[in-house]
Order: structure tokens, then C-alpha cells, then sequence
């Protein structure tokens, strides 16, 4: 894509290697598909990355307004799937 993910450049190299491999989950849920367990997995590791509510709101809401793809929508659509289905987003 054309467009820079937002992050925090007080975060290590590995934590923003994280955060983008959790946004580039999100962006496959929507362009290909990406199977439930391994989109929960990167947004578990983007939680520890950003635990705080506020800040996970402030930080997908921008990549929502750069993309035009939902974070939100994306992970709430995981939660409620079973283990082992594949999460495809509509846009």
C-alpha cells in the first residue's frame, strides 16, 4: 500500500516490526483472508505492544482514516469466530 502505519518511534525495532505485521494482518483479512488464530495472535502481540485502550483506539482509528480498513471491525470478527475459520472483511 501507499500510505505509512502509524507508530510510536519511542517503540523498539521488534515492537514496530509487530505493530506493522498486526496492520498487514488486518489488511489481508480484508485483500485475501487470513485465518482467525493467526489474526488473534498478532493482535495479542499488538495489545502487549499497546495496552492501553485509549491509545489502541487513537492508533487503529488512524489506520482506519489511511487505509480504509478496520481494525476494530476486523478483530471483533475474529473474537467471535471459531477456532480454525477464516476471517474475510468486506470493505
Amino acid at each position: 500500500m501507499e500510505y505509512q502505519y502509524p507508530i510510536d518511534y519511542s517503540w523498539s525495532t521488534q515492537e514496530i516490526v509487530d505493530v506493522i505485521t498486526f496492520f498487514e494482518a488486518v489488511e489481508k483479512a480484508y485483500e485475501t483472508g487470513i485465518e482467525r488464530d493467526q489474526m488473534l495472535a498478532a493482535y495479542r502481540r499488538f495489545k502487549e505492544i499497546v495496552p492501553s485502550k485509549a491509545e489502541e483506539k487513537s492508533i487503529c482509528n488512524e489506520f482506519e482514516d489511511i487505509s480504509g480498513y478496520s481494525a476494530y471491525r476486523t478483530i471483533k470478527k475474529s473474537k467471535e469466530s471459531a477456532s480454525g475459520d477464516r476471517i474475510v472483511m468486506k470493505k
